[in-house]
């Protein structure tokens, strides 16, 4: 829940100066007079275009601020939000059926679960894999040393 409620934070964050931003505008471009002429749009079409211009800056900042916050988002840690570190590469393309597809690992500095996303993704965005640790770390480091019959 903290996770999405740090999302909801930055979207907030982002949409407060963007809105000012709209409001601004606004105020540059007031809206047509009650008694306007019937093309009244067109004997200010240089004030129109400008408008118009400036509407499409302002919309291309706030779709960018969101790709930049979902970019952000993905690339932390479910539970401390801390940025994930350490990426390594698995798989091989030459060895594919052997070791498979190539991807590219992102673990929490504190061990909290790893997120696990493809190296090349060709037909479209593929989704994510976020696979959480257990709380005991040297548990899950012992278990790899450990032979399939010993007991502990």
């Amino acid at each position: 829940m903290r996770y999405w409620g740090y999302f909801a934070a930055k979207l907030g964050a982002a949409a407060a100066p963007l809105y000012g931003l709209l409001l601004l505008l606004g105020w540059f471009f007031p809206p047509k007079p009650k008694n306007a002429p019937p093309l009244w749009a067109l004997q200010k079409i240089t004030q129109s275009l400008l408008c118009n211009l400036a509407l499409l800056v302002w919309f291309l900042l706030c779709a960018g601020a969101v790709y930049l916050i979902v970019r952000d988002q993905r690339r932390r840690c479910r539970v401390c939000l801390r940025r994930l570190r350490m990426p390594v590469g698995t798989g091989s393309w030459g060895r594919m059926l052997l070791l498979g597809r190539p991807r590219i690992e992102y673990i929490c500095p504190y061990g909290h679960g790893t997120l696990k996303e493809e190296e090349l993704q060709i037909s479209g965005l593929a989704n994510s894999e976020w696979t959480p640790h257990s709380d005991d770390l040297w548990e899950e480091l012992c278990a790899s040393s450990k032979a399939p019959g010993d007991e502990p």
